[in-house]
């Protein structure tokens, strides 16, 4: 009897605690959490992590929280187009509206009858070119960090001055075979942006501006730079990004977006064993000859959308978007839907 109402009294004290402890943290976090910012003016979630629309990072900070205290969120972003399917898991913290941390990591499944051709070829000559015959998939991770510098995009509607942020990506493609096979340079690096947003509220509209410096092929998912045999390159370059986003009410919002890519792989020839596929067409015969063509890449597509975006509350944002991707590695017209869900807390 003794014994039992001892481990009953230590089952209440243990919940005794528990409870403290729970009303303490909820405390904290009441302390720190804000929301006070415009509906949709802190940006989403995008394929990087960082706050701003869906494939262009913002000046603004994400989330809502303002200069007393921090929000953070969790997203997930699925991409449907004819050869690819893109997935994407990630979250962002915003601190005191001044600095930003996010994290994305991505899973682009492959479906090119081309690359499974020759992966079947190199499968059977015992070749690792980082792909396997009709279940491929590219891994990235995303690290993110973003530091307002000055100016206000909300509440100085009087100026001209825009906000400005400056920001720092690290970009990690676990696909290092597959990358090779692409003909680029790297699988990891990293890339700097200035962003500059401002919104009109007399046209109720958020125009911004980046400025992103990268050597980067497809945002990374197919490598970095580019090699033409063992002569590798990854010289960086200044490339220009626009989101314009109109407010069609407080929590509603339509709008386009811009990103120029770069051309480092365009016409270059998949590889196995390091040669281009043109190389070992004459040894392989016509088993590669009849797909030679169309295993030469594409001319890199400059990426645009079209997008719908709505947040019921300020825990809870959706986009829809129509995506011109253009082409793809050896995957021509790459055009299809996207949707992102973002819940901040």
């Amino acid at each position: 009897m003794n014994g039992s109402q001892g481990s009953k009294l230590r089952l209440w004290s243990c919940a005794a605690a528990i409870g403290a402890a729970t009303v303490l943290h909820s405390g904290v976090a009441a302390a720190g959490y804000n929301d006070g910012k415009v509906f949709l003016t802190g940006g989403v979630f995008t394929v990087d992590g960082a706050g701003g629309g869906g494939a262009v990072p913002w000046a603004t900070i994400t989330g809502y929280e303002t200069r007393d205290g921090i929000n953070g969120g969790v997203a997930y972003t699925y991409a449907n187009l004819p050869a690819l399917q893109l997935n994407v898991f990630g979250g962002a913290v915003g601190f005191y509206d001044r600095f930003e941390l996010s994290y994305a990591t991505h899973h682009l499944s492959l479906n090119l009858s081309n690359l499974d051709t020759v992966a079947l070829v190199a499968e059977a000559a015992g070749l690792d070119i980082g792909t396997d015959p009709w279940n491929s998939t590219l891994k990235m991770d995303v690290y993110g960090a973003k530091l307002r510098l000055f100016g206000d995009a909300v509440y100085t509607s009087d100026s001209w001055i825009p906000q400005v942020a400056l920001g720092g990506l690290y970009k990690e493609n676990k696909s290092k075979e597959l990358i090779t096979t692409l003909g680029a340079s790297k699988s990891k690096d990293w890339e700097a942006y200035i962003a500059a947003t401002k919104v009109f509220f007399p046209l109720s509209t958020l125009v911004n501006v980046t400025a992103r410096y990268t050597s980067a092929n497809e945002i990374g998912l197919t490598g970095f730079g580019e090699c033409t045999g063992s002569d590798c390159t990854n010289d960086k370059e200044l490339r220009w990004e626009l989101s314009i986003a109109h407010l069609l009410s407080k929590n509603t919002a339509v709008g386009y977006e811009y990103q120029q890519h770069g051309d480092n792989l365009d016409g270059k020839s998949v590889t196995i064993a390091g040669l281009p596929l043109t190389g070992l067409t004459n040894l392989l015969g016509g088993v590669v000859g009849g797909v030679e063509s169309a295993l030469t890449q594409e001319k890199e597509g400059d990426w645009q959308d079209f997008f719908f975006a709505y947040a019921p509350n300020k825990n809870l944002s959706f986009v829809i978007a129509y995506l011109m991707l253009g082409n793809i590695s050896v995957a021509p017209d790459q055009n299809g839907f996207y949707m992102s869900m973002h819940a901040t807390f």
